[in-house]
Order: structure tokens, then C-alpha cells, then sequence
């Protein structure tokens, strides 16, 4: 059976399900598939800094995720070794994917979207040279055609959609660095920890039932030797601080290690009939923690030009375009700030010094900190004009 939908999304988590939320409460008719079933785990670092938490406010999910026992983190440290950068940047949480994509998903289909879980995406159907439906298989293996004005491709970097539609990429990067993380109880820390050493760095984080998220990174350049004994290289990398390998000693790893890389690029969003949205149109190192919050803004700005194009107000080709180029200028810093941080090289001694002179200005700490949390873009935090008075007042 063929049905007619406004929009088809091809993927149901952080990018998704929003996509697929926005348009139903505009009243649009949205079929949202996904693989999986919900609530399901994905690999992720989870982090959801301010601008992700503003918008789950804005569509009324915060108090979902702040009930689910995912501790606020309120607070952001960045130790260098010969000094230490903290602040205050907002409330942050770090829920479990499982616990985070079932309340994203819960919401679209109580705005009124279509939800088909365990379906698989086998090609788009195109007609005239534009995409007008989906071929897949449902949750009992039956073969399925549904046709929509436009399929929105939410399936992350190695989207199938991208690769359907022949979506070109642009401004890459390759993989820069690779994590592992695992699940730690009883691991004590004060809101979002971060570690930078030479060719090595590490995070932790509180989130759901009480555990502590502990993810490592190593050089793509030595992604050999660091799987051959995972845990025996994440547990050698944490002594590099041994004040903090001491407490992951006294805590319990509760669960499997996990991880990988993914690659950095911009991609083509938009064509005759299909839009991007996510991780499947950008696609950054996940070091600096922004998947989330950046696929939560994507949502918006892709839902609402939809929403112009599906009421006739606007071509999807001109609303998509001028929501591309918005997406790229406003992602480009943090782009080129994460590939240079994902890279885990020494700072240059100029920038080392920087850094240093930050570290004894609360207010200049304060601006690195929200840099770091997607407040504030690294072109404005860099901007001598910006910074420049916050050192000189510290000096």
C-alpha cells in the first residue's frame, strides 16, 4: 500500500525525531522510520550542552530528560597540566542515548507523527529526477513504498539518502582521533572533566543511575595500538594524571568499552524532493561534544523552512538554500576549532601562553568555557577585540 505524506524522515534520534516533532505540531503528515526500536542505546558521547538544553525547553522536554536521573552539569574544567580553565557555561546533562532518542521519539508521535520502528530503508523511489518516496522493508520483512513531497534523511554520517541522492561533501577533514568510553560506578566528578595532554585526552561526565560516562582519545595515527589493548591503553592513558587514575581504580566499570571516529565534513543538504538533516548533512569530530546541540538546531532550521515550502510559501530550493548557508556560517568556527583540538598535538607556544593568561582571568575563563560549550563561537572567543580587554583586566 502507497500512502502520501507531507515529509518522510529516515532516522528517528537527536535529528530526526525533532524534524519529525516540528513538522507534525505545524499540522504536517510525517511517517518517521527508523532500524531500530525505542528506547535503544547508540554509540555517543551524549553530551547536550546549553543551546541543546534551551531547545528541549522550548519544546517542553526539558523536565523529561532533568526527571530521568541524569544529574545538571553546571559546571566545566579544561585541565592542561601546567594550569586548569573552568567555569560556568550553563546547565548541561548528559543522558544515556537510550534514555534521551525514547524521549525524542515519544514526543513525535504524540505531535502526531507516524512512528515505524525495525524498518529498513532499502532506496529511494525517484520520478522526473526527484525523490517522491521511500522502498523498504517493515518489522516483518514485508516490502513497503510510501511516497511523501519531500524525504528528510536524518540517518547519520553514513547516511543512505546522501548516498541515494549522490549528496556531495565539501570542506573534509579525515579522521582525526579515536575514543573509547565506557559505563564506571562510583566514579566522583564535579560536573564536565576534560584532561589535554600531549597525543592524548579524556573526559567524564554524570549521567543516568548513577554512573559516570569515562570516554579516551588517541591519535588516528595510532588507532592500531590502541585497539589491540583497549583497556590496558585507556587505563595507561589516565596516569598521566595519577590523582585521577586513583579514582577510576576505586570505581567499577560496568559496562563493555565502546567507540570509534567518525570523519569531518560539510555535506550538500538539499535536492529535487530530499533534505539532510543532522549528522547526515555535518558531520564534526565528536571531541568538543556538539553532535547533539548542533543536530537540535538543525532540526529547527530545517523544520521551519519545510514548513515555509510545504504551505507554498517559499520553493523547498530556495527555503533549503538559504537554511544551508546559515547552517555553514554559523558551524564553520567550531568546525575548524574541533579539527584542531581532535588533532590532540601540543598548542603552538603563542596559543600555549594564551591559554595560560586565560586560565588566571575568571571572566576569560568564563568566555573559553562557553566557547567550549557552543555559547560562544570560537571566532568571537579568539577575537582580539574580545579577549584582549579580558586579559588586560586580569593583568
Amino acid at each position: 500500500m502507497t500512502t502520501n505524506y507531507d515529509a518522510i524522515v529516515v532516522g528517528a534520534r537527536c535529528a530526526g525525531s525533532p524534524t519529525a516533532m516540528l513538522l507534525a505540531r505545524a499540522g504536517h503528515r510525517v511517517l518517521l522510520l527508523d532500524r531500530a526500536a525505542f528506547p535503544s542505546d547508540t554509540a555517543s558521547t551524549h553530551l547536550v550542552h546549553a543551546p541543546g538544553v534551551a531547545a528541549l525547553d522550548r519544546w517542553g522536554l526539558l523536565d523529561a530528560v532533568a526527571g530521568s536521573g541524569c544529574p545538571p552539569i553546571d559546571r566545566y574544567s579544561f585541565d592542561f597540566g601546567p594550569f586548569t580553565i573552568s567555569g560556568e557555561p550553563g546547565t548541561a546533562y548528559s543522558p544515556r542515548r537510550s534514555v534521551l532518542d525514547a524521549i525524542l521519539v515519544d514526543a513525535a508521535v504524540a505531535a502526531g507523527a507516524e512512528l515505524r520502528e525495525r524498518f529498513s530503508v532499502d532506496g529511494l523511489v525517484v520520478e522526473d529526477g526527484v525523490v517522491v518516496g521511500v522502498r523498504g522493508r517493515d518489522a516483518d520483512g514485508r516490502i513497503v513504498t510510501e511516497r511523501a513531497t519531500v524525504v528528510v534523511g536524518a540517518d547519520g554520517w553514513h547516511s543512505r539518502v546522501a548516498d541515494e541522492v549522490g549528496a556531495t561533501t565539501y570542506r573534509e577533514q579525515p579522521m582525526l582521533q579515536w575514543s573509547a568510553y565506557s559505563y564506571w560506578r562510583d566514579l566522583p566528578v564535579d560536573g564536565f572533566e576534560t584532561f589535554i595532554r600531549p597525543d592524548r585526552g579524556w573526559a567524564a561526565m554524570g549521567t543516568n543511575d548513577g554512573l559516570t560516562m569515562l570516554v579516551v582519545g588517541w591519535p588516528m595515527a595510532e588507532v592500531k595500538a590502541f585497539k589491540a589493548d583497549v583497556e590496558g591503553n585507556y587505563r595507561a592513558t589516565l596516569e598521566l594524571v595519577p590523582a585521577f587514575a586513583e579514582r577510576v581504580r576505586r570505581a567499577t566499570r560496568v559496562e563493555r568499552f565502546a567507540g570509534g571516529s567518525v570523519p569531518n565534513f560539510f555535506r550538500q543538504q538539499h535536492g529535487p524532493g530530499w533534505v539532510l538533516v543532522g549528522d547526515a548533512g555535518y558531520t564534526r569530530d565528536s571531541i568538543t561534544g556538539q553532535g547533539i546541540s548542533d543536530a537540535f538546531a538543525d532540526a529547527e532550521r530545517v523544520a521551519g523552512a519545510l514548513d515555509e515550502a510545504l504551505r507554498g510559501r517559499c520553493p523547498l530550493a530556495e527555503a533549503m538554500t538559504e537554511q544551508q548557508r546559515r547552517r555553514d556560517e554559523s558551524l564553520a568556527p567550531m568546525f575548524e576549532f574541533t579539527t584542531q583540538l581532535a588533532r590532540l598535538e601540543p598548542p603552538p607556544p603563542d596559543l600555549a601562553a594564551l591559554l595560560g593568561a586565560v586560565s588566571a582571568s575568571a571572566p576569560a575563563m568564563h568566555a573559553f568555557t562557553s566557547m567550549a560549550a557552543g555559547v560562544l563561537s570560537p571566532a568571537r572567543f579568539f577575537d582580539p577585540a574580545h579577549l584582549g580587554p579580558l586579559l588586560a583586566a586580569a593583568a
